[in-house]
């Protein structure tokens, strides 16, 4: 959304531009109902031509892992973002939530599910799969109310984003600049003795436990700052099972390249290249799902304007250290007291309070 409203306010330098950009963008997103209960009740007004959007807000984004090569693989909840903007609606703050993490899932009659304590990535699963249904917007609803329980957070908005459109995403603007702060290999990405692509670990593994394929060389993403193309940026924020953090580092990777995309438009100025404008916009469009809550498109992202890229915060969840408990076989993530503390301060408008009593709960941006 960030990305897109730069290159939408800077592609409207005349009034007959800036409308059939946006109507251009508006024309390829997919929108529809995503958050069902756990949105924020909208008062009623009389119509008029722009919806005045007040007040702090909270935005619920998850990126899914609906890879074409894996159709029957169904769709994974690999991303979980709560993104808060404060009532100045001059900063942005992003904070992830292991998907890992036990929760209590609420019954969700419709998909025949009695509720249950799971991983929270299992909310979607339950919602989506439902025998005789595949529904984005029911997988999305149950997480969506899932988190509502947990952090007492209501969804002003949300939005789903394609792990793979991602990649075109990137792609469309000429790739983006980050800087590898761990040694990622990749389990997913490989080439054989003869060069040809292969996947070098078992998938899936054994016991969640990386099994190498013989004879196949990973992709190995080293230390330091690079160039990455979609399809690597992509391969490199999926990791988790070979590095030392796993879905802590795994969600500083994805905010990294959140912020890499936000620089790399804001810098570059695309808007003076019409053709990479254009099929930047379009990438977009097809990358996501969103649901504004009653509130146009048009009207979050005109909202937007205000947050320079540099206003963005990114929020370690735990603080970006393992709090890990095996139950009943099982590997969780158990969030803490002080990360409860951090979701009361969403829910008050006081992160920026919160995050000064705990500056090393943000992510450091690495991004050259």
């Amino acid at each position: 959304m960030v990305v897109g409203t730069l290159l939408i306010l800077s592609s409207a330098a005349t009034l007959v531009g800036g409308r059939f950009v946006v109507s251009r963008y508006l024309g390829t997103v997919h929108q529809t109902s995503l958050l069902g209960a756990a949105a924020v009740p909208r008062p009623a007004s009389a119509p008029l031509p722009h919806t005045q959007i007040d007040g702090p807000l909270n935005l619920l984004l998850m990126g899914i892992d609906e890879r074409a090569d894996d159709p029957k693989g169904g769709a994974r909840s690999d991303s979980i973002i709560i993104v808060h903007i404060p009532a100045s609606h001059d900063h942005a703050y992003l904070i992830s939530i292991p998907r890992d993490s036990r929760v209590q899932i609420p019954a969700y009659p419709r998909a025949g599910y009695r509720g249950g304590t799971e991983k929270i990535n299992a909310a979607f699963a339950y919602g989506f799969g439902f025998p005789g249904n595949r529904s984005r917007s029911d997988g999305f609803q149950l997480l969506a109310l899932t988190i509502k329980q947990l952090t007492g957070i209501g969804f002003d908005a949300g939005a789903i984003v394609n792990f793979d459109g991602l990649r075109s995403v990137v792609d469309a603007v000429g790739g983006v600049d980050l800087c590898v702060d761990e040694e990622t290999t990749s389990v997913h990405v490989g080439r054989d003795a003869s060069g040809r692509p292969a996947v070098p670990y078992l998938q899936p593994p054994p016991d969640g436990r990386p099994v190498p394929v013989p004879g196949v060389r990973p992709q190995v993403y080293h230390v330091g700052c690079q160039s990455f193309t979609g399809w690597q940026a992509l391969d490199y924020v999926r990791q988790r099972e070979l590095i030392p953090d796993a879905d802590y580092g795994r969600q500083r990777h994805q905010q990294q390249l959140i912020a890499a995309l936000v620089k790399k438009v804001s810098r570059t100025g695309l808007v003076s290249d019409p053709l990479t404008t254009d099929r930047t916009m379009r990438a977009l469009g097809s990358a996501v799902t969103f649901d504004g809550n009653g509130v146009s498109l048009a009207d979050w992202i005109f909202m937007l304007k205000g947050i320079d890229p540099a206003a963005i915060t990114m929020v370690k969840t735990n603080g970006g250290r393992a709090s890990t408990q095996l139950i009943d076989g099982q590997s969780f993530e158990i969030l803490t007291d002080t990360t409860r503390q951090m979701f009361q301060a969403t829910r008050d408008d006081t992160l920026d309070t919160f995050i000064a009593a705990h500056p090393d709960w943000v992510t450091t941006n690495t991004t050259p």
